[in-house]
């Protein structure tokens, strides 16, 4: 019986039919990066704000202020009285009551100077001139509880680590199509839900849900993608990532549009449920299925892609080679129950966790220079271009394994030198910085790709969700370890980041180079790799 791979061969390795459900699910990458980076939009400061007095609502309706005026009598004075205030985070400890002049307020106090009168912490009672433009001002995420912007964004990463964990176990064991369909509805459910939370709690909870069925979508589809082309097409997933960058680019556009964070949240999670039609358009992984015994639904599904591709599948193709592995649930030990498996597993664990910690790092040293938030990350998507053109460029000419190392080192030393270089030269030391974002996003990108190639068939959704899962743990510790390390020594991050972007370097050399070869179909093909 002819083998997958000679199979695939005869029907097409990249025909009409790859290239379109290859386009199709490109997509997801692009909504996923919405949901990835929203928080920037979603969370932006409101602008003019400050804290009322109580009471001051009923005076200002009944005296017919302005929220200017009232803002005029509340703020002003104290701004006159205690220059360090500036009536955002605190307010004059009094109340007012309908014996308040509406012309001057606080002659009701007396001869008695606002300097003179008492402060107090502000704990709600805000007022925003632009209420419903961030869920900040929506859910009074300032002062004393800005922290919770940053939860709310941990929290996403935290969907993230468990959607990769459960969903690619599911993918695994009920199909890989499935599992995207679920994982799209689900994203679109929680995004509408998230829109209209009436609390914060509510808020995180579904966001912390959009997060777990997102990363199930954007999991699920590179692997699809790369079980349904041929080995010299397999650097189609580093196309996939392009559409990653294409929605950062895009999304300022959308933030920009559409003033209110309810319907940008919308419009970021609607297009999900487009991707349902895909039900009639994107077939299961004939890979997968011969790893579940179901060989003449492979077959059916090869002889389709063989008529849309304009090719012909010859009579004894009746059956395709079983994988004779025998298929399991899989678990963290089939990761690291044999030699070469272990390796892999380890160092993959290692270059997402470093990848992610100084990609996100990187980005937040970079974005903090003020300026238009819009035009500026727009610039920070487009520097990731180049990063998949030189990929693209060289790593079917020369590998996987040589680009990965050189992009980590160089990523390194860019960020050691960009942390000695002098401040009063800053467009060299912004060019030198850049260069390493340059190389730690191709790292970023070759290690899906690396990591698809390197776990048999039975085992690869789940492999690459579980070793992805560390990128997420990295994204939830960058910020913490960026901020806490600059407060000692402004340029410390990046000694840290070169030390462990080097380290990378170096262990990927470990790794076996799979240019050219065949996805491996069981646990005894990875170890036979040199």
């Amino acid at each position: 019986m002819p083998s997958f791979d000679e199979v695939l061969k005869e029907a097409g390795e990249f025909g009409r039919f790859q290239k379109r459900v290859f386009f199709l699910l490109c997509q997801t990458g692009v909504t996923f990066s919405f949901l990835f980076a929203s928080v920037v939009f979603l969370g932006q400061a409101p602008g003019s704000y400050w804290c009322r007095i109580p009471g001051a609502a009923e005076i200002s309706e009944r005296c017919g202020w302005t929220l200017e005026e009232e803002q005029n009598f509340t703020v002003l004075p104290l701004r006159l009285g205690n220059g360090s205030s500036t009536g955002e985070c605190e307010r004059l400890d009094i109340v007012w009551d309908a014996s308040v002049s509406c012309a001057s307020p606080l002659a009701h106090y007396g001869n008695r100077t606002t300097g003179s009168l008492p402060l107090t912490a502000c704990h709600e009672n805000w007022v925003y001139k632009q209420p419903h433009s961030s869920i900040v001002s929506e859910y009074n995420l300032v002062c004393g509880n800005a922290w919770m912007l940053d939860l709310s964004q941990a929290i996403l990463n935290l969907g993230f680590l468990i959607g990769a964990f459960t969903l690619g176990y599911a993918a695994d064991r009920y199909g890989r199509i499935l599992i995207y369909l679920l994982s799209c509805l689900g994203v679109g459910i929680c995004g509408i839900i998230v829109a209209f939370s009436s609390n914060f709690t509510v808020f995180l909870i579904f966001r912390f849900l959009q997060g777990v069925f997102g990363k199930g979508t954007w999991m699920t589809c590179y692997v699809i993608v790369t079980e349904i082309v041929g080995s010299d097409q397999r650097i189609v997933g580093i196309v996939i990532q392009m559409f990653f960058t294409l929605g950062i680019m895009i999304l300022p556009g959308i933030a920009y549009l559409v003033p209110t964070w309810q319907g940008l949240q919308l419009a970021i999670s609607l297009p999900n449920f487009l991707f349902l039609f895909y039900y009639w358009l994107v077939p299961e992984s004939p890979r997968w299925l011969l790893t579940r015994k179901k060989g003449e639904k492979a077959l059916k599904i090869m002889h389709n892609i063989a008529k849309h591709n304009g090719k012909y599948l010859s009579p004894h193709y009746s059956e395709i080679t079983i994988s004779n592995e025998e298929v399991s649930n899989p678990s963290f030990f089939d990761l690291v129950r044999t030699p070469q498996m272990r390796r892999n597993t380890l160092i993959l664990m290692y270059a997402w966790f470093t990848s992610a910690l100084i990609y996100q790092g990187l980005v937040m040293r970079l974005g903090i220079t003020g300026g238009n938030l819009y035009l500026d990350f727009f610039i920070s998507g487009a520097v990731e271009l180049p990063a998949a053109l030189l990929i693209l460029l060289t790593i079917d000419r020369i590998g996987r394994r040589l680009p990965f190392a050189i992009s980590n080192i160089v990523a390194g030393i860019a960020c050691l030198i960009t942390a000695f270089l002098p401040e009063d030269i800053p467009w060299l030391k912004t060019t030198v910085a850049t260069l390493g974002r340059l190389g730690i996003t191709m790292a970023f990108e070759i290690v899906y790709l690396v990591n698809t190639e390197l776990y048999p068939t039975t085992l690869r959704n789940f492999g690459v969700s579980l070793c992805s899962s560390l990128c997420d743990l990295g994204g939830i510790i960058a910020p913490f370890l960026l901020f806490r390390l600059a407060a000692v020594w402004l340029e410390l991050p990046l000694i840290i980041f070169s030390i462990l972007a080097v380290l990378c370097g170096i262990l990927v050399l470990l790794l076996p180079e799979t240019k050219g070869i065949s996805l491996p179909e069981t646990v005894e093909d990875v170890e036979q790799f040199s």
